[in-house]
């Protein structure tokens, strides 16, 4: 790859500058793509964006950035950008007046138009450092994928993001990368979105048609990336979701943190009383004896008592039991020492039985795996 070093000032940067959010953003009158299709979405809050225009005030130099030559225009060279993007675009959203910054020797925060006449000047005078650079496109991806930006680690969907670019991704971010739309939306009650503009939505949805893994993720990507639209995509979202709201409406916060896709494939297919589930739902919920809520969903559906993590016997009901049974097992009427053994309920929980002392009993390791097998 070919590198070469420039100095080119903000105003140049910023004149022309347009942001049509996940459409685009360009700059230079249209020559820098500032925002190419694999790269991330803006992500610095307003705490960073000021830290780079008081850096940019202060005069003091800013980390460099990298651009790659990607055609001509009109005679003049084209370009990428290859890393800088927050940067750039805190520089360009504050010249263009979307945000303010403070300054202790200020009495008030102050956007562009407000800064003085030479503070103005030196935002659009100061000079970005800016290696512009020729490859090939394999080249510049794999360089996007290692360079450190401004301290934000890449994302594992932000990658994949970078290789499967085409329609499908476009239109698949128009769903799942854009926070109170469509998906994020949608399924705020039963899904936990993580960080949108991470792509991490769009991560889970992908997980929720191909399955877990980076291999089946990328897969799936890769089978689909020239397909004109995410509709297949979106379709097993709402698909997922709709059951879950239909199966079980109450909303609560334990809901983003049931595995969806899954109960669906396995029991989407049944009709279910959404009345009489609520109930057994509200009945668990006040058990104390169940220390993992969220498995209350996937337990009224397949009874498995695993997934509820039922409370366990503490040592003082473990030692009072022991005592109370001499060291003998209740089932094979052996004499162990108390690490030798188990604590059951006598009662089972499923029938009523509390995890507490008096429903305790001890039983040797091979009568509980028994009994467990029953």
């Amino acid at each position: 790859m070919q590198i070469d070093l420039h100095r080119i000032p903000v105003r140049e940067v910023v004149a022309g500058y347009l942001n049509t959010e996940e459409d685009g953003v360009s700059g230079m009158n249209g020559r820098l793509d500032i925002r190419p299709k694999y790269q991330r979405l803006f992500r610095y809050n307003v705490e960073q964006q000021q830290a780079v225009l008081r850096t940019v005030l202060k005069g003091f130099p800013l980390n460099v950035f990298y651009w790659s030559v990607s055609g001509e225009s009109g005679g003049e060279p084209t370009y990428e950008m290859l890393d800088g993007q927050q940067r750039t675009l805190s520089i360009c959203e504050f010249v263009e007046g979307n945000f303010s910054i403070t300054d202790p020797a200020w009495p008030f925060p102050k956007n562009f138009d407000s800064l003085s006449a030479d503070d103005r000047n030196k935002v659009l005078a100061y000079q970005l450092m800016v290696y512009k650079c020729r490859g090939t496109e394999d080249e510049k991806l794999e360089w996007f994928q290692v360079i450190n930006i401004a301290g934000l680690k890449l994302e594992a969907q932000e990658l994949r993001n970078a290789v499967y670019t085409g329609p499908w991704l476009t239109d698949a971010k128009r769903y799942f990368s854009r926070e109170n739309q469509a998906a994020h939306k949608y399924g705020k009650d039963y899904v936990k979105p993580g960080d949108v503009k991470a792509q991490a939505l769009l991560e889970k949805a992908l997980v929720w048609i191909a399955g877990r893994g980076d291999d089946a993720i990328c897969r799936y990507m890769n089978d689909h990336r020239n397909d004109q639209n995410a509709l297949e995509l979106w379709k097993r979202f709402r698909d997922v979701v709709d059951w879950a709201k239909a199966t079980f409406p109450k909303v609560r916060p334990q809901l983003s943190q049931v595995n969806w896709p899954d109960l669906y494939d396995r029991f989407g297919s049944r009709t279910w009383n959404a009345g009489e589930l609520e109930q057994r739902v509200r009945e668990l919920l006040a058990d104390v004896d169940v220390t993992k809520k969220a498995g209350i969903y996937e337990y009224v559906l397949s009874g498995d008592e695993r997934v509820l993590n039922i409370r366990a016997f503490d040592d003082s009901m473990r030692t009072e039991a022991y005592e109370r049974q001499n060291g003998i097992c209740v089932k094979c009427q052996e004499h162990f020492e108390i690490g030798e053994m188990h604590a059951d309920h006598i009662t089972p929980w499923s029938l009523g039985g509390k995890t507490e002392g008096a429903n305790c009993q001890m039983l040797c390791a091979d009568c509980n795996r028994r009994k467990s097998n029953i």
